[in-house]
């Protein structure tokens, strides 16, 4: 039985297309836990000091993370929590005292965007209330685009704690609570970018609201074990040779690349930080993921064959 039946999350957002498909028997999910707990067993941790190659970083974990490399990550997000392939994530950190099958638990994915160095000079001049105003008003239009790609809806509540940059780290951070279609609980979605010479480093944390302590917790003390390595910082940039972003931070915090690439590049960036939206954990039989899996490639999730 192939473990991509462990859908975690990901069926709030898709609810509204498959809400006639009825959960796995007794047998089957106790046959898909014991699959997970075996994959699981499997996985090579990876304490202290981590390279991050392709980004050029390193993050120096204390006693309270581990983490896990790519090969082991992209099957914790595709294989046991249902996320569609996605090669871009090199590597996820997890609180030490969470495992990665919790209900309770969260994680950070990290991923690494090389589109350019990013300016910091609208630090100081970004409104912050306007922007989560715009961001809300875009609410009904995007919404309207998920619904035409087989997706539930996802309204923005807020921010759970407002965008703050650190103007000697060259790090920002900020988080937002999110209403997902047919989930009990509001996610919370913990986002931290790190700006080095060439572009940024993405750690994206996402849990339940009532998660909310430990994950500010967490990440704050995750903020400053993260850092690029000589030659590749922020102060390294050389602006008559280094490419320049063709955004600034307001853009990485009110959609990023998606900005610029319209609608469908928002709802998929969107979906990138909600990896995990932490409903109660529900396993379901190989057929029912595979047409869950065709609803994120633009198919209906009928066309999808067991």
């Amino acid at each position: 039985m192939h473990l991509k039946w462990i859908l975690l999350g990901l069926l709030a957002v898709a609810a509204g297309a498959h809400a006639q498909d009825t959960g796995p028997s007794p047998d089957e999910q106790s046959k898909a836990e014991q699959a997970a707990r075996a994959m699981v067993a499997d996985f090579s941790w990876k304490d202290g000091e981590v390279a991050v190659d392709t980004a050029k970083a390193r993050l120096r974990l204390d006693e309270n993370f581990r983490y896990l490399a790519a090969a082991d990550a992209r099957k914790v997000l595709e294989n046991l929590w249902g996320n569609p392939p996605d090669d871009s994530v090199l590597g996820l950190i997890v609180p030490k005292g969470r495992g990665v099958l919790d209900d309770a638990g969260w994680a950070v994915v990290v991923t690494y965007s090389d589109e350019g160095h990013v300016s910091d000079e609208d630090a100081a001049k970004i409104d912050y209330d306007e922007m989560l105003a715009d961001m809300k008003a875009e609410d009904e239009e995007i919404n309207q685009a998920r619904k035409e790609a087989g997706y539930g809806t996802l309204n923005l509540v807020g921010w759970a704690e407002a965008p703050h940059y650190d103007t000697v780290s060259k790090k920002l951070y900020w988080a937002k609570e999110l209403k997902s279609e047919g989930a009990e609980q509001n996610t919370l979605n913990y986002d931290i970018r790190v700006l080095g010479r060439e572009g940024y480093l993405s750690l994206n944390a996402v849990s339940r609201m009532n998660e909310l302590g430990e994950v500010k917790t967490g990440m704050q003390k995750l903020l400053p074990m993260v850092e690029f390595d000589s030659g590749a910082r922020y102060a390294d940039f050389n602006d008559s040779t280094d490419k320049v972003a063709a955004y600034g931070l307001a853009a990485l915090v009110g959609g990023g690349l998606a900005a610029k690439s319209g609608l469908l590049a928002k709802l998929g960036v969107l979906l990138l930080g909600l990896k995990k939206l932490l409903i109660p954990l529900l396993l379901v039989v190989g057929a029912f993921f595979k047409r869950i899996v065709g609803v994120f490639r633009g198919k209906r999730g009928d066309d999808a064959q067991a």
